[in-house]
């Protein structure tokens, strides 16, 4: 199917333009929301130093 000759822009609605419209609104504030969301995240915990001397060996004994 050829979707060119099927929406031709003599075809599109002006109610088709106002949905695209909102979508695209719509779409840019979840994309605001989701980006508050994630800038609100804890920052992570920094990872233990490899070179320390607590837990770098485990005793096993059999």
């Amino acid at each position: 199917m050829n979707i060119a000759s099927v929406a031709t822009t003599s075809q599109v609605q002006p109610q088709d333009t106002v949905s695209l419209v909102m979508l695209r609104k719509q779409l840019d504030l979840q994309q605001a929301n989701a980006a508050q969301l994630i800038a609100t995240l804890p920052q992570p915990v920094a990872a233990p130093d490899p070179t320390a001397t607590i837990g770098g060996r485990i005793n096993t004994y059999a």
